[in-house]
């Protein structure tokens, strides 16, 4: 498996210049081409007087909104290598359902892992409504990280749809990987076939070994990244675990957990 295509998500927040910068590496590490998303709602008219009030409120939320894809692209244009393969899509729309529909035409996409702050919130895609909709591996960067070597790999691994999806994912990362660590935790961790994962990397060139971690119901997440701080990894790949109500996510514990924590870039699919 290889990474030909790879979508960040931009806004013009302080952590967006890291995130850029660490996609354009991945990119230029992987020979893939890069594609910068961004786009914002506008909000919807308030209370106005008449039709010219009106307008005249739209008109200044336009150029509002130009004025921050303008930002964005900046950003974006000036963390990037001049010699890189790159575009860029920019729209008046939801932040997540952009990314979304433009994915169709990634293979991997990159994200922040918290939201940004003032007024670049509304043009950060937030990576937990990203991850069950968009039916890509979704890379979750957390802020101030502008490389990602991904030379030692924790692979937080439960029997699911979810994880074996992670997993192939992770393959073109396992490749290049020095060390990985196939890692299940919980009452049932000795049942869930981590064996099996670790020989099928194994049969793809990784250096892999298994660990079974003792880990309350509730502790999942955290003995994981405790795992992964003292292996000295710096990707975590896991499934992402979670359902829809109303258009309203609602994740799994471990799930939610790692998207508001974790240090380390995490790759998930869902």
């Amino acid at each position: 498996m290889s990474i030909a295509s790879i979508m960040v998500s931009v806004d013009s927040g302080r952590a967006a210049a890291h995130r850029v910068r660490l996609a354009a590496d991945l990119a230029d590490r992987f020979e893939a081409a890069l594609t910068g998303i961004a786009a914002r709602r506008i909000p919807g008219p308030g209370p106005a007087d008449n039709i010219e009030a009106a307008q005249a409120a739209y008109d200044e939320e336009r150029a509002k909104l130009a004025a921050e894809l303008d930002q964005a692209k900046e950003i974006f244009d000036h963390n990037v290598a001049p010699a890189a393969r790159t575009g860029w899509r920019q729209a008046e729309a939801g932040a997540e359902a952009f990314l979304v529909q433009q994915a169709r035409g990634a293979d991997l996409v990159v994200v922040g892992r918290n939201p940004a702050e003032g007024g670049a919130r509304e043009m950060a895609a937030d990576p937990g409504t990203v991850l069950m909709e968009v039916g890509r591996p979704v890379l979750v960067a957390p802020p101030g990280l502008e490389r990602l070597k991904a030379a030692r790999i924790v692979v937080a691994w439960k029997d699911a749809p979810e994880s074996r999806r992670a997993v192939t994912a992770a393959l073109p990362f396992v490749a290049r990987a020095d060390q990985v660590f196939v890692v299940s935790a919980g009452a049932d961790a000795r049942f869930e076939g981590a064996e099996e994962v670790s020989e099928l990397l194994a049969r793809h060139g990784a250096h892999v070994t298994t660990h079974f971690l003792d880990a309350a119901a509730g502790a999942i997440a955290e003995e994981i990244l405790r795992f992964a701080n003292r292996q000295d990894a710096d990707l975590v790949v896991m499934g992402g675990y979670g359902r829809s109500r109303l258009h309203e996510w609602l994740f799994g514990g471990v799930t939610r957990d790692i998207l508001q924590v974790s240090p380390f870039c995490c790759l998930m699919s869902h």
